[in-house]
């Protein structure tokens, strides 16, 4: 999908196969950052590649490649991009899983919009 254009020079990377959690999203962020969209986690490691975002959200739960096996490939590229996994599930394993994975930080859905912006605004 074509990055949703803004001035600002930051790019987030949303790795989300569900359209109406990209939107949420796009609508909370879009006018602070360049957005680009991912549906699933090949295609975050292709956009990653070919965008070399600032930072990426990344759903854990994804069709084709899940974002923790693609958190794991970016991070043979990149140990220094800010990867936040996005995911309905808040128990402590899930939590440890995502860490272990590679990722910086961890948000559940349904997202807050205070917490998104503020853990955005730590990393980049």
């Amino acid at each position: 999908m074509e990055p949703t254009i803004n001035t600002t020079s930051k790019t987030i990377l949303v790795a989300e196969d569900v359209e109406s959690n990209f939107l949420l999203l796009k609508a909370l962020l879009s006018k602070t950052y360049r957005l680009i969209h991912a549906l699933n986690g090949q295609e975050a490691i292709e956009m990653f590649t070919q965008y070399a975002p600032d930072l990426i959200l990344m759903d854990v739960k994804m069709p084709v490649m899940d974002g923790l096996e693609a958190t794991r490939l970016i991070r043979q590229q990149s140990l220094t991009t800010p990867i936040i996994a996005l995911t309905a599930f808040a128990f402590d394993q899930d939590r440890i899983r995502v860490m272990e994975a590679g990722c910086n930080d961890f948000l559940t859905k349904p997202l807050s919009p205070p917490l998104l912006k503020a853990t955005l605004t730590k990393y980049i």
